[in-house]
């Protein structure tokens, strides 16, 4: 599994009685998605994880925007670090606006490739948005383990960031353009290589993964 799926349509406020009620099977179903490596258990996924009877989304690694979300979206959250990131503030950069979970393998693997990323390149910002229900100190501590240096912010799942929709499944990747459009978005693992190809020629970068898709071969792995 590259990604691990949510459902299709996911209420932006789910019920919390619901989320007590599933968090057993929710464990189970994501347990290829288990991302624990270090002997601790990860947190308990959050009330928006694929239940254990959904389909499984089909795979794709690069996808066009969602038309129904804004072009220029806003976006203005704490970080666990006690600063604030202002996606409005890096007009002029390119942004890696990265949804992930601490229970979510793939996204672990992606984390060291995207901070090298962030390092390597002066006109590139990553931020990580932990779309799950996790407290501030424990991931901090997961981040002690699993360092990375850009900046993780936790994303409250039952009133996540408006402009942007709801992951269809985790890592999702949102590329944004210096004057804060969404030029790519990507389901998966992203790779520097797939990031530098599509910050080098976004047009040229959305027609071959258009026509990937047409064809049924997944892009951007």
């Amino acid at each position: 599994m590259t990604y691990c799926p949510f459902p299709a349509s996911v209420p932006k406020r789910a019920s919390r009685l619901a989320a007590a009620l599933s968090a057993v099977a929710l464990a189970a179903a994501l347990g290829a998605c288990s991302g624990a490596s270090d002997g601790v258990p990860p947190p308990a996924p959050s009330a928006v994880a694929k239940p254990a009877d959904a389909p499984a989304a089909p795979p794709a690694a690069t996808t066009d925007a969602a038309p129904a979300a804004p072009d220029r979206p806003a976006l203005k959250i704490a970080t666990v670090d006690g600063k604030t990131f202002d996606l409005a503030a890096r007009r002029g950069h390119w942004v890696v606006v990265n949804f992930w979970a601490t229970w979510c393998g793939p996204c672990l693997k992606e984390m060291p490739d995207l901070d090298a990323f962030d390092a390597a390149r002066d006109d590139v910002e990553v931020v990580g948005l932990a779309y799950e229900e996790i407290e501030p100190q424990a991931m901090r501590a997961f981040l002690a383990r699993h360092p990375v240096h850009y900046p993780i912010a936790i994303v409250d799942t039952y009133d996540p960031p408006a402009d942007f929709p709801t992951p269809r499944g985790l890592p999702m990747t949102y590329l944004i353009a210096p004057d804060g459009r969404v030029a790519r978005e990507f389901l998966g693992p992203v790779t520097p290589d797939a990031l530098t190809a599509a910050i080098a020629d976004p047009a040229a970068d959305a027609a071959g993964a258009g026509a990937a898709a047409k064809a049924g071969v997944k892009t951007g792995e």
